[in-house]
């Protein structure tokens, strides 16, 4: 299982960006999927997952009313828009997918994990 995180980079405060993960190695719709973010000297959170067909999402407080997930099952991918981002978004962003149809919001119920892209909010 391969997993490609893209689409981080530097914004201000106020911006917007779209994540995408593409994965790859099996088929991925019967999997959950999501994002997850650690910032500097932090664990790793809960960002937003997504089942396996895409009608049951979670968001982490943080997340929610900014960002919005989805998925692209024809494509094998995952995306994350991210809306009105602020400096505490500034993290790693990961693309994790869970071997169940199911979307969990612990990280640790996600064996296969992207290499993390750096998004930077600027104030």
């Amino acid at each position: 299982v391969q997993l490609q995180a893209s689409g981080g980079g530097l914004v201000q405060a106020g911006g917007s960006l779209r994540l995408s993960c593409a994965a790859s190695g099996r088929t991925f719709s019967n999997y959950a999927m999501g994002w997850f973010r650690q910032a500097p000297g932090k664990e790793r959170e809960l960002v937003a997952v997504i089942n396996y067909n895409g009608d049951t999402t979670y968001y982490a407080d943080s997340a929610k009313g900014r960002f919005a997930i989805s998925r692209d099952n024809a494509k094998n991918t995952v995306s994350l828009q991210m809306n009105s981002l602020k400096p505490e978004d500034t993290a790693v962003y990961y693309c994790a997918v869970r071997p169940s149809p199911v979307a969990t919001i612990a990280a640790g119920q996600y064996p296969f994990w992207g290499q993390g892209t750096l998004v930077t909010v600027s104030s």
